[in-house]
């Protein structure tokens, strides 16, 4: 991983999140808590979700070493074969970050409900193409507004690049 790029994308996703004190945040496929730690440095209480077990707990070890208390939760659920089940085990949120692998969100972003969705999502997605059909969903299913898009060069001379969008309902 390129680390120095790294920061700077962690701050741009954060920043476009724009999480404050008192909301709760969800962050799906959150792996060793790259995003949720840093949202957690915001003050608001941050519920991260991945599907393997190893990673949520690398995620809470980096949360103890960095002397974060929140993130409150770190959650184990399989967010590709019941995204329904995943959301409503992450509850209701104010905001949401979405960081899939190329696969997507497809499935997640179908089942977000309808009443009580978050306000703003941010997606940081490692192939555009993906962002791009998922992005379909959240604007002409779900009613979001696509605010800004953009990529990070995340991994220097290679065809790779981290996409990032912001939607706000």
């Amino acid at each position: 991983m390129n680390t120095a790029v790294n920061r700077v994308l962690v701050k741009r996703a954060v920043d476009l999140l724009d999480p404050r004190p008192g909301e709760r945040v969800g962050d799906l496929f959150c792996g060793l808590g790259n995003f949720t730690l840093a949202i957690a440095t915001r003050g608001a209480t941050v519920v991260g979700m991945e599907g393997a077990a190893s990673l949520t707990a690398r995620g809470a070890e980096n949360a103890r070493a960095n002397g974060l208390e929140a993130p409150r939760e770190l959650l184990t659920y399989d967010l590709y074969t019941d995204a329904e089940g995943a959301l409503a085990k992450l509850g209701p949120v104010d905001r949401l970050l979405i960081d899939p692998p190329r696969d997507g969100a497809m499935e997640i972003c179908k089942a977000l409900p309808d009443a009580g969705a978050p306000s703003r999502i941010v997606y940081v997605a490692c192939s555009p193409s993906t962002l791009a059909r998922d992005a379909g969903v959240l604007v002409n299913v779900k009613g979001y507004r696509l605010l800004a898009a953009g990529v990070v060069n995340m991994f220097p001379h290679t065809g790779h690049v981290e996409s990032i969008a912001v939607f706000s309902r």
